[in-house]
């Protein structure tokens, strides 16, 4: 079966929807997401602790209207076409549209992890309330501002890829290899994954022994 995008449609067991905070967790870096979805392992640091903080703050189930707009916070998500299931921050409607709001701590990164989760967010969205979602923002608690995320084709087409990936990575139950990158340094599970024991980052180290600046 086929969605009208042209891609596979997940026909899975209701039990093996994946959680969206997997499709983040393998945007940020694919072993992160396998040592936690794979193996089970995981492990708090100063920064999961605040995010976690953060998110109960905004977790707290309840709906308000004011301005027109109703805010509806902890909203369960679902997409059975795409075999996804999680829950939204916030969720704001005007008009009948949705608008999904992610509580993310510290400043914006580099990299497109929450801009992945937040589209998968908008997938879920589209296909319970029948109406599309053309964009979204992401909270950053450490410069206390939104950032708006347009739900571009192209970020659409990389959430689907991701997706898929994220599936085959637990359907394989392989762990990818470590791999020194910048993510590595603020993440909690750096000391079991031991990314500077990789071939590739002793290549490396062993490499700018002998550079010539």
């Amino acid at each position: 079966m086929t969605d009208a995008g042209g891609g596979k449609e997940w026909t899975g067991a209701e039990e093996e929807r994946l959680p969206l905070s997997a499709l983040n967790q393998y945007s940020y870096c694919p072993r992160r997401c396998a040592l936690i979805h794979v193996e089970g392992v995981f492990v708090d640091n100063a920064f999961t602790l605040e995010g976690t903080l953060l998110h109960e703050q905004a977790d707290t189930a309840g709906y308000e209207t004011a301005a027109g707009v109703r805010v509806v916070r902890a909203l369960p998500l679902f997409c059975r076409r795409l075999g996804l299931t999680g829950k939204a921050d916030i969720v704001e409607f005007r008009g009948g549209i949705a608008y999904p709001v992610d509580y993310k701590r510290g400043k914006r990164k580099t990299w497109a992890n929450d801009d992945v989760q937040l589209c998968a967010q908008a997938f879920c969205l589209e296909e319970m309330f029948g109406k599309p979602v053309a964009a979204g923002a992401v909270y950053h608690a450490g410069s206390k501002r939104r950032r708006e995320v347009k739900f571009s084709d192209s970020l659409r087409a990389m959430t689907e890829r991701v997706i898929t990936e994220v599936r085959n990575l637990i359907s394989t139950q392989e762990i990818p290899p470590g791999h020194m990158k910048p993510q590595c340094a603020g993440c909690s599970l750096h000391e079991i994954c031991l990314p500077e024991l990789s071939k590739s980052s002793a290549d490396q180290a062993v490499a700018n022994l002998f550079r010539m600046d």
